[in-house]
């Protein structure tokens, strides 16, 4: 009988419960951590986790990675949800052989995850000689909300906040990088491939630099017979792949590699040796254009109010949206009971969203819904149910009834706005 296998009923459940508080901690108790994909079951049988195989990237597909190097990844992510952050390791290159830059969007002032994805290539490029590591310097251009850019996988930061560089403007920037060339010579330079600015400030850098560069790479594999490395850029609209060696200047796309999560960098701030020449400008920037947030789809959306079954006021629930300045969303039995239209639905069975700011007003948290947010920055769940799996989920919850908190909300906003606008008045 003692070798007979025991098994706790409770803990299993709690295994199989991925949303459940002490999720992360049975597993590990039952040797089955998030970098392990194997274990024994209870029957003496070994047991393979299908979640561990692959992961969501930021399209939201599933993306097969069978190196296993995802898998520790996704128990460093689960770690940053919790309290590990500083268990990771700490990176620090005194004298690096080579720098490679990289100029992320920095949309909103954060990083995206398409600039997440290039520091990651940049990082696989620095690090591809352990004797020899290089250095990924990153160059910021205006006001940023980040505080832990070396999670990113950042070991020198060029930050340039001066107004000259406030607002679509290119070619102050391209002087900056003109100067950052100058002064440490990046063997590489990475730039995302995309309409925020990415695509358009790459392609002027390498005129400058008379490179050809290498646009719309997802994929870079070691050059075993030339000792460099090879790329592979989308080409003739995407409809064919083009293999080249890896130019200076490359502009890649989102999911190009992994982002960096199993360690933290040091992020020393540098600075331009010498003071940068006055640019005349062509351009004139004349600010941004005011967008309906009704009118920007989900899948683009930076800030969603989502409402769902637990709304009673539909009236107070849009007047919010409208105050808020926020896209609108909704669970699918919100949808079903035709409150709202079906391109408002949010999840697996209607649109995956990738929003800065998502707020769950009276959402349970079905297993559909949390699959199509789970890419999602930030999520504030509203609801009386504090046992609910979207609270469980949430970053921050909020407990009570939703009428009355959107309510309190809206009153705290326009109050502030009103503060605001007497300031500027007396000013």
């Amino acid at each position: 009988m003692k070798d007979d296998l025991r098994r706790d009923p409770r803990k299993e459940w709690i295994a199989r419960n991925r949303l459940h508080p002490d999720h992360q901690r049975v597993l590990a108790e039952l040797g089955r951590g998030a970098a392990s994909a194997e274990w024994l079951g209870p029957n003496g049988l070994t047991r393979r986790d299908p979640h561990a195989v692959g992961f969501i990237g930021p399209s939201g597909l599933k993306r097969i990675d069978r190196s296993g190097t995802q898998q520790a990844a996704t128990a460093s992510d689960t770690r940053q949800r919790g309290a590990a952050v500083d268990a990771r390791k700490w990176i620090d290159i005194e004298t690096p052989a080579f720098v490679v830059a990289v100029v992320p969007d920095m949309s909103a002032g954060r990083l995206s995850s398409q600039d997440r994805d290039v520091l990651g290539l940049a990082r696989r490029l620095a690090d591809a000689d352990p004797q020899r590591p290089g250095a990924v310097l990153a160059v910021l251009f205006g006001e940023h909300k980040e505080d832990s850019l070396g999670e990113a996988g950042i070991d020198r930061l060029l930050h340039l906040d001066d107004d000259a560089f406030a607002g679509y403007t290119p070619e102050a920037r391209l002087a900056a990088l003109l100067a950052v060339e100058r002064q440490w010579a990046p063997r590489y330079w990475l730039l995302p491939d995309s309409a925020l600015g990415g695509a358009d400030l790459g392609r002027r850098l390498a005129a400058r630099l008379g490179e050809r560069p290498a646009t719309g790479v997802w994929q870079l594999n070691a050059d075993a017979g030339n000792g460099g490395w090879q790329c592979l850029a989308r080409g003739a609209a995407g409809t064919s792949d083009i293999q080249r060696p890896l130019p200076r200047v490359v502009l890649a796309l989102a999911e190009c590699a992994e982002p960096v999560y199993e360690a933290r960098h040091a992020a020393r701030p540098v600075e331009l040796a010498q003071k940068l020449p006055e640019t005349l400008s062509r351009i004139r920037d004349m600010g941004a254009v005011a967008v309906d947030p009704a009118g920007v789809s989900l899948a683009e959306a930076e800030f969603i109010l989502s409402a769902g079954n637990g709304v009673k006021n539909w009236e107070g629930y849009h007047r919010a949206a409208e105050v808020l300045q926020a896209t609108k969303g909704a669970s699918r039995v919100a949808v079903d009971d035709g409150f709202m239209p079906r391109d408002r639905q949010v999840g697996a069975t209607g649109t995956w969203v990738t929003a800065r700011v998502y707020v769950a007003v009276g959402i349970s948290g079905a297993i559909q819904h949390l699959q199509g947010i789970q890419s999602c920055d930030k999520v504030v769940a509203i609801n009386s149910d504090g046992g609910c799996d979207m609270v469980k989920r949430a970053d921050l919850a909020v407990l009570g009834d939703a009428s009355q908190i959107l309510e309190a909300l809206v009153a705290l906003v326009e109050q502030y706005r009103q503060q605001q606008q007497e300031s500027r008045d007396a000013a």
